[in-house]
Formats: C-alpha cells, sequence, structure tokens
C-alpha cells in the first residue's frame, strides 16, 4: 500500500502541470521568504514535494508519449525502406 506521502492526492493529481508548476514556484517563494510558523513551513514543504511529483509524473508521461511516437515514425520510417527494397 502506498502512503499519501509517496502518492500525490487526487486533487493534486487533476492539476495539469502548467498549474502544479505554478504553485509549487509559490511554495517555494514563500519558503524562501520565510517569516511562517515552524507549522507552517513543514505544511509548505510537504506541498512543494507533492506539487514537484506531480510535475515529474507529467513530465515523465509526456517523455514516454514522445519516445512511443518517435519509436512509431522509426518503425514506419522502416517499413517503407523495407518495401522500396523489395
Amino acid at each position: 500500500m502506498t502512503s499519501e506521502v509517496e502518492q500525490p492526492t487526487a486533487m493534486s493529481e487533476a492539476l495539469g502541470y502548467e498549474q502544479a508548476r505554478d504553485e509549487l514556484i509559490e511554495v517555494v517563494r514563500r519558503l524562501e521568504a520565510g517569516g511562517t510558523t515552524l507549522e507552517e513551513s513543514l505544511a509548505l514543504w510537504e506541498r512543494g514535494e507533492e506539487l514537484a511529483k506531480v510535475c515529474r509524473r507529467r513530465l515523465d508521461g509526456a517523455r514516454a508519449r514522445l519516445d512511443a511516437a518517435l519509436a512509431e515514425e522509426a518503425d514506419a520510417e522502416e517499413d517503407q525502406e523495407e518495401d522500396g527494397a523489395l
């Protein structure tokens, strides 16, 4: 069973990459600015970790789609070359 720390919440997963990235930027800005209590800082840190995981998953998904498209294109080119060689 995966803990909530390892798995972003469904609400976070619903965010698009740009939304998660923008919120993450805001979290980092607030942490760097200081002036928050320890509890607030920990909550911000946890939210930042969650948002970073969402961004990473979105980027990994985009990379997988790109790799699949490139592989499909390479296969199609190979097939055309084989057909032309016969």
